[in-house]
């Protein structure tokens, strides 16, 4: 009776202790699942921010380039029209989207006001007053600077993404992202034309150089 007794006890403390070690792994893998959710939100956030920064600075290039004579006026509508449009896509700046049709109305938004921006710093070389607009040529300098970052944080947006979703879907982890509705994220895939940032030139004169293209992660 007493063998029986020990032999039972032993079993229970394997068993608990079986029990402590799957308990530890999944809460192991539960934490690590959240510390990647909370990664990729962040990052959200930094690509929301620098497209704020940018669309923030339009107001005060369409008012600076307004006041070159005969300045071409539907230029500027174009420019604002867009700068309406990202405006009424809303989406949370803290929480990244996890619809990927979501993240395409963003994409297309930005897309069109980095299209309609181009077109303008186009134009604007068509007006030499303008280079020696010390306004202007401080915008020149927080445009080209901010279409950087925009490459920079659309990419490591993606790279915290790719973390996620291989998290997400390998085993045994994809059993706690199930149980805890844990799911993929879409990522930032430019449309086409739009993996590289606007080229921001202000050397009126001299051709544009070619932007390089920005490297974005796929799934």
């Amino acid at each position: 009776m007493n063998k029986f007794a020990i032999g039972c006890g032993g079993l229970l403390v394997i068993l608990v202790f079986i029990i402590i070690v799957v308990g530890l792994a999944l809460m192991g893998s539960y934490n690590r699942l959240v510390t990647l959710d909370q990664n990729v939100d962040k990052k959200w956030g930094d690509v929301q921010t620098v497209y704020q920064r940018r669309a923030d600075l339009i107001p005060n290039l369409v008012n600076t380039v307004q006041g070159a004579a005969n300045f071409e006026k539907s230029t500027l509508t174009d420019i604002t029209n867009a700068r309406a449009s990202v405006g009424r896509v809303q989406l949370d700046p803290n929480k990244a989207p996890t619809d990927a049709r979501q993240l395409e109305e963003f994409q297309a938004a930005q897309g069109q006001l980095s299209n309609a921006l181009s077109r303008l710093l186009v134009v604007v070389e068509r007006y030499p007053e303008l280079k020696s607009n010390q306004n202007f040529l401080s915008l020149q300098a927080q445009l080209e600077g901010t279409e950087n970052r925009i490459s920079v944080e659309r990419n490591n947006f993606n790279g915290a993404v790719q973390d996620f979703n291989v998290a997400v879907r390998r085993f045994p982890t994809n059993v706690i992202a199930g149980m805890f509705g844990f799911s993929s994220r879409p990522f930032f895939n430019a449309q086409a034309g739009a993996e590289r940032a606007p080229t921001v030139n202000f050397n009126f004169g001299s051709p544009a150089p070619a932007a390089s293209p920005a490297a974005t992660a796929s799934p």
